[in-house]
């Protein structure tokens, strides 16, 4: 049986409600600059890596036991379906947060490297945006079409992201997602270890 000191508590959850609201407001920020191009929309898997860099590798100073990431992902699959993102990406985003999670408590959530593998499988969580323009292909671009967005602007955004490049986002997320976490780690233990925060 688990000890009892690595059951999750009120304010584990509380960390993680918290990061997962630092999260959305991040994928919210760039998400509006998606409107200006599509390929912004591409360009995802590396910008909300990098940008989620910082924040997260504080959550992981925080995460003592299994469940927090786990539950941050679950948290984010609903988010993403509440955003309109629908249902399609969950199990991809859940099941990223479960993998990081183990990665991470591979190394008793102490070692950088497991936690820098960690949070580049956990970023894969991204390209479940992509799933309603993969698997809906027909209605979606209709729906931006209908949305006021151009022809040209939904032809781009097809061409950037289809079942020919997945596969290239995928890796670049993960990439990318472990350059944020080696940022991220750096900044943290620059200014807030110095501050005391951690």
């Amino acid at each position: 049986m688990e000890n009892k000191s690595k059951k999750l508590k009120a304010k584990d959850f509380i960390t993680v409600g918290i990061f997962a609201a630092i999260l959305f407001a991040v994928e919210f920020a760039f998400g509006m600059l998606g409107y200006i191009h599509p390929y912004i929309v591409a360009s995802y898997v590396i910008i909300l890596p990098l940008a989620s860099g910082i924040p997260m590798m504080l959550f992981y100073t925080k995460v003592e036991k299994f469940g927090m990431i786990t539950i941050l992902s679950i948290l984010l699959a609903i988010i993403m379906f509440i955003g309109g993102m629908g249902y399609l990406g969950a199990p991809l985003i859940i099941g990223a947060g479960v993998i990081a999670d183990l990665i991470a408590k591979s190394g008793q959530y102490k070692s950088f490297k497991k936690i820098v593998i960690s949070f580049g499988i956990f970023n894969l969580w991204i390209c479940a945006n992509y799933f309603p323009i993969l698997v809906t292909a027909e209605s979606y671009r209709q729906d931006l079409i209908d949305g006021g967005f151009s022809a040209e602007y939904a032809n781009n955004l097809f061409a950037a992201i289809n079942v020919k490049t997945i596969g290239i986002l995928v890796v670049l997320c993960f990439v990318f997602g472990c350059i944020g976490a080696v940022i991220g780690k750096a900044v943290v233990k620059k200014h807030f270890e110095k501050a005391g925060i951690v």
